[in-house]
């Protein structure tokens, strides 16, 4: 284990998703989102097969045990990736980003609906926390003035992220069950390919011809997106999730940076306190899973 290459790993990862974000959102105007998940995943395929082939886990990596489970992970994934990019059209970078940490709350909501796994007094509280924060960060686009189209227009931005936050949620407890009895690279590889199908039924809702800038941003976008996932994949490697994982919250201070810089987005106050409660709320939580893994740990057999 190495603790400060894992760490190092997973800000990499970070930092290349957001902006892969970025490139989506200076297409979403003009490209539709199902359009652009196609690009994030088509174009993703490649990289991950040359990491799989330099591995040596190509057999790996095109095996599987549980197709079907494949199947409604993909399904749900890719819903999620398309509102997220959908919602990138509609909202800041910050505040898609924020809306998105509801799905790691939300995780442990549905594990315990559909695994099983047993959620104690501390981490309702952590998820409620959480929630609130997400609300906050939503109020402000929820209070839609009569006649205003750009306010109805980012209330929809805002509810779209959020059902992708539950799809996202939705396709992580079936990640949980797929580790069971498939390996990481099947799982990365999988998505993708399912992900690029999946995609293409979009097709009859309005794709169009990108224009060459817009083709660069969205191959570019989908390179990133491998290499992200080669990225995170490689940090867990390094290190344990319980260290790693809190680096997840970077995303808000690179989403933070960009949208000021490049998009001319400026944070206002309720987002950056929502976006606070939700990031201390998703922290808390994982501590609280590091000691009691620790304490597993310590106890004899």
């Amino acid at each position: 284990m190495r603790p400060l290459r894992g760490i190092i790993l997973k800000l990499c990862s970070v930092m290349v998703f957001i902006v892969m974000s970025s490139l989506i959102k200076a297409t979403a105007a003009h490209v539709p989102a199902g359009e652009a998940v196609f690009f994030r995943s088509a174009f993703a395929v490649p990289v991950i097969v040359a990491w799989l082939a330099i591995q040596r886990q190509l057999a790996t990596g095109f095996h599987a045990a549980n197709p079907m489970g494949h199947v409604w992970r993909g399904l749900m994934g890719t819903m999620a990736m398309g509102m997220g990019f959908a919602g990138l059209g509609y909202l800041p970078l910050p505040e898609v980003t924020a809306i998105g940490y509801a799905s790691p709350l939300l995780v442990v909501i549905f594990a315990a609906m559909f695994l099983g796994e047993e959620v104690r007094a501390f981490r309702i509280g952590c998820v409620a926390l959480g929630l609130t924060g997400v609300l906050i960060v939503l109020s402000p686009r929820l209070s839609i003035t009569p006649g205003s189209l750009a306010g109805q227009a980012e209330a929809f931005g805002a509810l779209v992220v959020l059902c992708g936050a539950f799809c996202s949620a939705l396709a992580q407890v079936f990640v949980r069950k797929l580790v069971l009895s498939e390996s990481t690279t099947s799982i990365v590889f999988y998505f993708s390919t399912t992900s690029t199908l999946l995609s293409l039924i979009t097709i009859p809702f309005g794709w169009v011809w990108p224009t060459p800038a817009e083709t660069a941003f969205l191959v570019l976008a989908g390179l990133l997106g491998g290499a992200g996932q080669i990225l995170l994949t490689s940090s867990y490697r390094e290190a344990d999730a319980s260290l790693v994982a809190p680096f997840d919250y970077a995303s808000m201070l690179f989403a933070l940076a960009i949208g000021y810089f490049v998009f001319a987005e400026v944070p206002t106050a309720t987002m950056l306190i929502g976006a606070a409660l939700v990031v201390a709320a998703g922290i808390l939580i994982i501590w609280r899973e590091r000691q009691l893994g620790l304490r597993r740990t310590d106890t004899p057999e």
